[in-house]
C-alpha cells in the first residue's frame, strides 16, 4: 500500500464517477475530502450523547449497506471511515475536556474521563468492530487495494 495522495484535486473529483482514483489509505485518511460521500455521510455523524451516537452509527450503517447494494466500495469504505472516526473522536472527547489533548506548549494535558463520551465511543467501536470483521467488505477492500492502492 502506497502513501495516501493528499495532492489529488479533491475539490473537482467525483469519486463515485471515478472510483479508480480512490485510495483506502490508513485509518481515516481522506474522510473529509472524498465527495460525494463526505456530503452524504457527514450530516449523520454525531457523538454528543450515547443516544445520538447510536442513531448516528445506525444511520451510517444504513448508508454502508446501501452502498454495498449498489456495489459501491468507495461508499462502503467512506462509511467505515466515519464509523471509525466516531470512535476516535468520541474517545478523544471522553479523555480530554473539549477534545483538547495538547496544551499550547505541546505537552499532553491530563485526562479527565467523560463517561458519556466514553459510552458514545463504545457504541461506535461496536459498529467499527463489525465492519472490520465483515468478510464481503474485506474482500472488496483487498480487491480495490490491489487495483488502485
Amino acid at each position: 500500500m502506497g502513501k495516501f495522495n493528499y495532492q489529488q484535486d479533491f475539490d473537482n473529483i467525483d469519486f463515485r464517477q471515478h472510483p479508480e482514483l480512490y485510495q483506502v489509505g490508513r485509518g481515516e485518511q481522506g474522510v473529509l475530502m472524498v465527495e460525494p460521500y463526505k456530503s452524504e455521510i457527514l450530516p449523520h455523524w454525531r457523538f454528543k450523547t450515547p443516544d445520538v451516537a447510536k442513531a448516528s452509527a445506525e444511520a451510517i450503517m444504513t448508508l454502508f449497506e446501501r452502498y454495498r447494494e449498489q456495489d459501491d466500495f468507495v461508499g462502503m469504505d467512506m462509511a467505515r471511515k466515519f464509523i471509525q472516526m466516531g470512535y476516535t473522536r468520541a474517545r478523544r472527547y471522553a479523555n480530554y475536556p473539549g477534545g483538547k489533548k495538547y496544551a499550547k506548549d505541546r505537552s499532553v494535558l491530563p485526562r479527565d474521563i467523560d463517561e458519556e463520551k466514553a459510552a458514545s465511543a463504545a457504541i461506535f467501536k461496536t459498529y467499527w468492530d463489525r465492519l472490520r470483521a465483515d468478510d464481503d467488505y474485506l474482500k472488496r477492500k483487498k480487491a480495490h487495494q490491489q487495483k488502485q492502492g
